[in-house]
């Protein structure tokens, strides 16, 4: 179970199963499923039955936690596929509150978990993949000291375009706090 994390706007906490009916009140919101890669025809509403799945998966993931802010869920950040061994893991965010966009609360997010993964686990890098066309997140992991690394070409098909993806990462020595 990771640990509590809380800045100055947002506050970081385990995931539990009862977090599906707040991620349900989101629902899917257009503009947000487009960033993850959905193409418009592809968005469907989000059922309870999915919000549920949801909690289940996020609730036993080792490295994952519940964004809240003013105390209610507007979405998550993971660690994925950490690596000890190497001592490096991706991240993952995901705002669901469409008011939370474009606030500052997912950079403030990703370096509160930064700060956990470059100190209490004592990773040495940290990667994310992006879509090129999703700017704000790309500014987001900008923000937080992440460099472009490189382009992996036509790797999305959304809305009857490829587009590329963006390979980001950021290393123990180039975090500032």
């Amino acid at each position: 179970m990771p640990p509590v994390l809380t800045g100055a706007h947002v506050k970081l906490r385990s995931p539990v199963i009862s977090d599906a009916n707040a991620r349900f009140s989101w629902g899917t919101v257009p503009e947000i499923a487009i960033m993850f890669g959905v193409s418009a025809a592809d968005i469907k509403p989000l059922t309870l039955e999915k919000s549920q799945q949801w909690a289940r998966n996020l609730a036993t993931h080792p490295n994952a936690w519940i964004i809240e802010h003013g105390g209610a869920l507007i979405g998550e950040i993971r660690l994925d596929r950490l690596d000890m061994q190497d001592r490096r893991a991706s991240m993952a965010i995901a705002i669901y509150d469409p008011s939370s966009l474009g606030r500052g609360l997912g950079t403030e997010a990703i370096k509160l978990v930064l700060a956990h993964a470059f100190g209490t686990m004592a990773l040495h890098r940290i990667g994310i993949r992006v879509l090129a066309y999703n700017a704000r997140a790309i500014r987001a992991y900008q923000k937080c000291g992440f460099v472009i690394e490189g382009r992996e070409r036509d790797t999305a098909y959304v809305n009857g375009t490829w587009h590329d993806d963006i390979i980001m990462g950021l290393l123990e020595h180039e975090y500032e706090v």
